[in-house]
């Protein structure tokens, strides 16, 4: 999981789809953190895409890092304690301190309750990691 989250950072902005519909949603992300030992990822409770994963709870990340990139694929989990919040704001907080508090009623974090991600080039063979 630390490679993974690791991958995601050094990304820099990274790609979440969405589903609504049938119709994939595909929006810029940049902050990701581990807690207890899974992925996190935030948003703002007012957006579509939060409606979007509570509604269906299965998303997929994308991003690229010097000629390889990553996908990300799994369920995830609302996770409405402030501690998870905590967690996310103290490892974003240049990304995320001009855009939420941890106690705004707006900053919200989903957690891979499942999920895999890839991590491909075209020198070598994917490699799989169960998160």
């Amino acid at each position: 999981m630390k490679e993974v989250l690791e991958y995601l950072k050094s990304c820099g902005t990274f790609y979440l789809a969405t589903d609504e519909n049938g119709q994939p949603h595909v929006r810029p992300f940049g902050a990701v953190c581990e807690f207890e030992g899974k992925l996190y990822i935030v948003t703002n409770n007012q957006k579509n895409v939060y409606r979007q994963m509570k509604a269906i709870g299965k998303v997929e990340i994308w991003g690229m890092h010097k000629g390889t990139w990553i996908r990300v694929e799994g369920e995830v989990k609302e996770d409405t304690r402030r501690e998870a919040r905590v967690a996310m704001m103290d490892d974003n907080k240049a990304a995320l301190s001009s855009m939420y508090t941890v106690d705004d009623n707006l900053m919200t974090v989903f957690c891979f309750e499942h999920g895999t991600a890839t991590i491909y080039s075209f020198t070598a063979e994917p490699k799989i990691i169960k998160l």
